[in-house]
């Protein structure tokens, strides 16, 4: 059977493309693309929730300004932490510059921390709270709050995905050749805060008992249920068990130390 060049130059082209797509899938190309676009689809989600949240600003800073005229600080606030977020022109490329991408969530956290000491400002004021649109506007801003942190987390899981895979070999191979770098991700903003252990204190005075089992001193001017003070008196050879006295004005009474 005679096959002419024609038929030779599509039988070689289509081995070429299959011999292509082969290598490509093996090498991780096809893997790292279906990642980047789940990534932008994502941050599509993330960057929709946070222009919900700042629509919903206006108005209820209006509302706030109707019960709380004394909080113009804290309104003034909200209203350039809102003004600094929807001034960063969210584009293509801040997913691929870190400094953009940090300037962004700073902005976005400047905002939320804004938003949280207004809604703090609100329990001082029972008619605010009580008012219907402001009770409707708290409602809708806890749930774009919620599907903010949602949108978030599933961003952070698909840069994760991507990033591991241009960063493992064999795989980082093909992200040099083809130019694929890891992209930027969220981080937690009060890391210093959370990063310091608290400081636990149980309000111990001077005369409580420590851990070395020593006594402690009672108040001579501790007073009973009668509202008498009580003078405690306990025997010199009591030791782990025995009797101890309380002496009141005129009233006397004998417990059992266990």
């Amino acid at each position: 059977m005679k096959i002419n060049a024609q038929t030779a130059k599509h039988f070689a082209l289509a081995t070429a493309i299959i011999v292509g797509s082969a290598n490509l899938t093996g090498c991780g190309y096809n893997a790292m693309q279906a990642q980047d676009e789940q990534i932008n689809a994502s941050w599509s989600e993330v960057v929709n929730q946070y222009q919900r949240r700042a629509d919903l600003i206006p108005n209820l800073v209006k509302v706030v300004a109707q019960y709380a005229q004394h909080e113009q600080a804290t309104l003034t606030q909200v209203t350039q932490a809102r003004s600094a977020a929807t001034s960063i022109q969210v584009t293509p490329e801040v997913l691929n510059d870190p400094a953009s991408f940090q300037r962004f969530q700073q902005a976005q956290d400047q905002l939320g921390g804004a938003l949280s000491r207004l809604m703090a400002v609100s329990e001082r004021y029972p008619d605010l709270k009580a008012d219907r649109q402001f009770q409707e506007l708290q409602a809708q801003l806890e749930g774009t709050e919620n599907r903010i942190t949602v949108a978030r987390g599933r961003y952070i899981q698909d840069v994760q995905t991507y990033n591991t895979t241009v960063r493992q070999f064999p795989t980082n191979l093909t992200a040099k050749v083809f130019g694929m770098h890891t992209r930027p991700n969220f981080t937690v903003g009060n890391e210093a805060q959370i990063s310091v252990a608290p400081t636990v204190d149980f309000g111990n005075n001077n005369n409580t008992a420590n851990a070395g089992g020593q006594p402690v001193q009672a108040n001579p001017n501790t007073a009973n249920a009668g509202g008498q003070p009580v003078q405690n008196v306990v025997t010199p050879n009591t030791a782990n068990t025995g009797t101890a006295t309380a002496t009141t004005s005129g009233n006397s009474a004998t417990a059992t130390a266990q």
